[in-house]
């Protein structure tokens, strides 16, 4: 298998995370001109809080610098430890799933129950690829 299969998934988590980026200023850009917020007005996190009301973007984008840090982490070790395989690459790809569909709910309809399902079962997911991991590297 070729090694730098595994930043398939790494590219696709940056993309998601462009995405969620692109749609964080939309959203913001436009709340901000209809509700005629200067931009000195939200200069700081608090000021933000207090005067925009649809923060689910940005939400989003602040959780794909958490779990997914380890995630990248993750596929570096793989690589750099010449574990590559199907298996790594399948939960890679199942993780990067999930997060898009975390994504998706968290922009949108925001269902806490159905975004918390996402989250846990990706990070299961996560979990599952580093014991892989540490693993392949004892043996």
């Amino acid at each position: 298998m070729a090694e730098a299969a595994i930043f398939g998934p790494a590219f696709a988590m940056a993309g998601l995370t462009f995405v969620v980026y692109l749609r964080m200023y939309w959203v913001r850009i436009a709340q901000m001109q209809r509700r005629r917020i200067s931009a000195q007005a939200v200069a700081t996190s608090a000021e933000m809080a207090a005067l925009l009301t649809d923060t689910r973007a940005s939400d989003n984008f602040r959780n794909l610098f958490e779990l997914p840090v380890l995630f990248y982490v993750a596929l570096f070790v793989a690589w750099a430890t010449g574990q590559v395989t199907p298996v790594a690459l399948g939960l890679a790809w199942a993780f990067v799933g999930l997060r898009i569909l975390h994504s998706l709910v968290h922009c949108t309809y925001n269902t806490v129950l159905h975004r918390f399902s996402l989250h846990a079962t990706g990070a299961m997911v996560l979990w599952v690829l580093w014991g892989y991991l540490v693993a392949g590297w004892w043996s």
